[in-house]
């Protein structure tokens, strides 16, 4: 089974979880039988491995979110890579010719477009798994996920029964109705829209070549900032014909605010946290290094990490994104492919980070033009490459990059942790160089 997840968006209204970089699906919330805790992307990419373990997945993302993939499920999964946000129908456009032109797989073999991010259990891709032999063997250009819905919801759109003009069986769509127009959908046997479908790629590569003017992939990608922006709903569901729905009625939420979210979490208290027994339905989430005592508080939400901390009201909380809109500050930490990082302090020429490298991985060989760097490793074994000068390190270790120097770190077999202070006046992102080691 070919699957293409969509994951997009900076999910702030998860704020201070979630960042830039770190979109909500890459949160570590949900507890494991070892007890490490998973991501969104890691229990959905594991639940489809359990349903199919051949299926190949590749995720249709921003080039910021590359990083987070490859720490969180590795280097085997596809990536199409958007080079900027063009909505749905360009983004499942370039993922379709990725696959066709790039993996090599065939027009005539479907593939299944799901969202990353929704919480669900193993009957969601069974029943994803019928829409793909649907789109394989049965003869409908669009076969799509209808939704069993539990209450008259005004934010998903509805797949609604109709018959057409020679009294055939049809479907119709509507975007996010009032709850009154939601509860006339419902009892009329409509089902929500959850942005499910499955096709063979020869249809969205014809669709491409109509509305893009190509189904080639370089093409695609290269013009991708001029193509038509528009929504994979509009462009194609909406005006196809040859559809069939099939019902899923198991679990499906969208966990996309800190309401939501502590609905499905398995624990109330992550990380270090403590509340009297004055508290009801209060949640904790702490990646910070100090303890979180609550007091008497009912309904909240407490969030903490390097970009800040949260405490709000549950229901309140899904109000935080033009709040959170207004905070001007860089990003205080992030996943990389090699592992994290994490600013501890930010002066107007230095900026102090932590650095973990998981074991065996290296940072890029690169420069800097605009500032130097110190290395003071503190945990772990591994070595430095210094303009092509091997030095193997240990905790202690003090190694420094004048600007220009070309460098790179390598963890050893246990992981390395180090602190590393950039010293210069112009400390962006932008400056760096990287090289072929």
């Amino acid at each position: 089974m070919n699957i293409i997840l969509l994951s997009g968006g900076s999910g702030k209204r998860l704020w201070p979880l979630s960042n830039d970089i770190r979109s909500k699906q890459f949160i570590k919330i949900f507890k494991k039988s070892d007890g490490e805790y998973a991501s969104m992307v890691q229990r959905i990419y594991d639940q489809i491995k359990t349903v199919d373990p051949d299926a190949k997945v590749t995720i249709a993302t921003s080039k910021s979110q590359v990083s987070s993939i490859h720490n969180q499920l590795g280097y085997d999964v596809g990536i199409s890579v958007e080079p900027c946000r063009r909505d749905t129908f360009a983004a499942i456009a370039l993922a379709t010719a990725y696959l066709h032109d790039e993996k090599q797989v065939p027009e005539n073999e479907a593939v299944v477009v799901c969202p990353v991010d929704p919480y669900v259990d193993f009957s969601y891709f069974e029943c994803v798994n019928k829409l793909y032999e649907k789109a394989e063997k049965g003869d409908k250009n669009l076969v799509l996920m209808g939704i069993q819905p539990t209450y008259p919801s005004d934010k998903y759109g509805y797949i609604k029964p109709i018959k057409d003009e020679k009294g055939n069986a049809a479907y119709a769509f509507t975007e996010k109705p009032t709850e009154e127009k939601a509860k006339e959908y419902i009892e009329a046997g409509a089902l929500w829209n959850g942005g499910v479908f499955a096709y063979k790629l020869s249809y969205v590569l014809d669709k491409a070549k109509e509305l893009l003017g190509t189904s080639d992939y370089a093409e695609l990608f290269s013009d991708y900032e001029n193509l038509r922006k528009i929504s994979f709903d509009y462009a194609v569901v909406e005006n196809e014909k040859s559809i069939e729905v099939v019902r899923y009625e198991g679990e499906w939420k969208d966990v996309g605010t800190w309401n939501t979210l502590t609905e499905v979490m398995d624990e109330n208290i992550i990380g270090n946290g403590q509340v009297n027994d004055q508290c009801a339905n209060v949640h904790i989430i702490n990646e910070l290094g100090i303890p979180i005592l609550g007091m008497g508080l009912k309904d909240m939400v407490i969030s903490a990490s390097p970009e800040g901390i949260l405490v709000s009201d549950k229901e309140q909380s899904a109000q935080i994104k033009p709040y959170v809109d207004a905070i001007d500050q860089q990003i205080m930490f992030a996943d990389k492919s090699w592992g994290t990082y994490r600013i501890l302090d930010v002066e107007e020429n230095s900026l102090t980070i932590k650095a973990t490298l998981k074991p065996g991985h290296r940072m890029n060989y690169h420069s800097h033009e605009h500032r130097d760097e110190i290395w003071n490793v503190i945990q772990g074994t591994g070595k430095t490459i210094v303009d092509g000068m091997e030095q193997p390190i240990k905790p202690g270790d003090v190694v420094t990059m004048a600007a220009g120097t070309k460098h790179t770190v390598i963890a050893g077999d246990e992981g390395l942790q180090l602190i590393e202070v950039q010293l210069g006046k112009d400390i962006n992102v932008g400056d760096k160089k990287k090289y072929e080691l």
